[in-house]
């Protein structure tokens, strides 16, 4: 009777229409993202019975006032849009339940790289099931229903009181978004249509990032052949204010508080998020437009160029050695490499290997990023107990939350005295290891978790970052300069292996 009446000629009220097209779009195409979250989650317990109740809610109603929005501005384009996300939602649902897929924006990237042979190979009797049944029958009601559009005032007072409760079930649910938060990929890859629709947009947008052509900054001059090394080390989420190199009342820093030739300098991230934060450290002024970062710099003036990521964020990196972590994986051995160890695999090997005399290897970590402390270090490297192993932060005690951000500190300090180790055996080349994090975090001070608020109303935790600075013995001298920033590796790196361009700012340097 009631399937009857949805495919009537009876006229449906708008608002009514889209609580269905909602409805429909949760119980057709939302399996995958349920199991997923009751996979992911004590569903059991008051918060994930709490955080379960929100997805349901946020879900129904985020794509009912999306529907809404569609359809007070034009019948038509709703019910083409409706029937194109259903029939393209059909087919990604089928996907994901047959071949366990994520609608990811690399997924997306597959897809659009598949050509007829590879696609026609998934064709299937149960394909055409999908799409009969969650495609073709759902769009029937949307082709046949007779829609009665609300009068502007309606418009008006529906979607403001749409958007009030929209607001204020997010601020009431505000603990629960740090679990949501660690699996938004998972989430982002299950949610119809939103899945594709979004990581298409991702994915043109960053191939048009790729594609865009940076402003090439003016040519450079190596200005001698002296073997020369700079390796640089971006750091994430790591905060000064928790390296016993910087006062720390607990000893983060047990290898690099005993090497010589080691600098800090005080200094502040310019951003507080990834992307924004490592193209400061890249870039050789602050600007919005997409100047030639060091990286790609260098490699064009005959520089070798070697960039080693776990991380993401960077801005477009053209370089013809540029390693991830599963390509490192291949030749890496023992437990370290399943965190950032794997970074430094046969670094000297690859150094001594290079057949040019200035040499420049950035490694991009991920060690200190939240809110899984506990999960980015080896076992033996858990120094502080107890320690926070909740994605909940909100529900650790400060001691356990602060323990598991400091052993992400005794870890990153571990690795950076390997580097410096490597660097010390390479007797033929002048060395230089800089690390510069990407931005601070905060851990609970203020009620605050993580990072991202705005500079003007961020905490100090969140911008105030280390600058550490090892030289081999013999190599440059630094100045005795307070506060650095991170705009001054472009420079230094410059000066360390004696490039000179026109863009060179000695003021920014911190090398004589």
């Amino acid at each position: 009777m009631f399937l009857q009446k949805l495919v009537s000629k009876d006229k449906i009220k708008l608002i009514h229409f889209v609580l269905v097209i909602s409805g429909l779009n949760f119980l057709l195409f939302h399996f995958p993202f349920f199991s997923f979250v009751f996979n992911n989650l004590d569903y059991k317990s008051f918060t994930g019975i709490s955080i379960v109740i929100s997805l349901v809610v946020l879900m129904l109603v985020l794509n009912a006032f999306v529907f809404y929005l569609i359809y007070s501005a034009s019948t038509l384009v709703g019910k083409c849009l409706t029937v194109l996300f259903f029939l393209v939602n059909s087919v990604a649902v089928y996907f994901v339940n047959s071949y366990n897929v994520i609608i990811d924006e690399s997924m997306v990237g597959n897809v659009l790289n598949t050509n007829y042979a590879e696609s026609s190979s998934f064709f299937s009797f149960k394909l055409i099931l999908y799409i009969v049944f969650f495609g073709i029958l759902p769009s029937i009601f949307v082709i046949k229903a007779a829609i009665v559009k609300d009068r502007l005032k309606k418009f008006l007072i529906k979607s403001s009181l749409t958007l009030v409760f929209i607001a204020v079930f997010i601020f009431a649910n505000a603990s629960n978004w740090l679990w949501i938060d660690k699996y938004s990929k998972q989430l982002g890859g299950l949610a119809m249509p939103w899945s594709y629709t979004v990581n298409l947009c991702r994915f043109y947008i960053h191939k048009a990032q790729e594609n865009k052509e940076e402003i090439l900054l003016p040519n450079a001059t190596i200005t001698n052949n002296e073997k020369s090394v700079v390796v640089l080390v971006i750091g994430e989420s790591a905060r000064s204010e928790n390296f016993s190199l910087y006062g720390y009342k607990k000893n983060t820093n047990p290898y690099l508080s005993k090497t010589e030739n080691l600098h800090t300098f005080k200094a502040t991230s310019c951003a507080t998020y990834t992307t924004a934060g490592v193209k400061c450290i890249l870039e050789h002024t602050e600007s919005d437009e997409l100047y030639e970062i060091l990286p790609n710099y260098l490699y064009r003036n005959n520089v070798d160029v070697i960039w080693r990521t776990t991380n993401w964020g960077e801005p477009p990196v053209h370089i013809k050695n540029y390693q991830t972590k599963e390509m490192l994986d291949k030749d890496c051995k023992g437990d370290g490499c399943n965190y950032d160890e794997v970074l430094i695999t046969n670094l000297k090997q690859q150094i001594l290997a290079s057949t040019k005399s200035k040499i420049l290897i950035v490694l991009h970590t991920s060690t200190s990023h939240g809110p899984t402390y506990s999960k980015k270090y080896p076992a033996n490297f858990e120094t502080f107990k107890p320690v926070c192993n909740s994605v909940e932060l909100g529900n650790c005690s400060q001691t356990e939350l602060v323990n598991a951000y400091d052993n992400t500190i005794v870890y990153t300090d571990y690795i950076l005295h390997r580097i410096i180790e490597d660097l010390q055996q390479l007797k033929d080349y002048k060395s230089a290891m800089l690390f510069v994090s990407d931005h601070g975090e905060s851990l609970g001070e203020k009620n605050l978790y993580m990072h991202g608020l705005p500079m003007s109303i961020a905490p100090n935790e969140q911008f105030d970052i280390p600058f550490i600075v090892w030289t081999s013995k013999d190599s440059k001298q630094l100045k005795p300069i307070n506060t650095a920033s991170q705009h001054h590796v472009f420079h230094s790196v410059l000066n360390f292996l004696d490039i000179k361009s026109p863009v060179y700012n000695e003021q920014l340097s911190i090398f004589k």
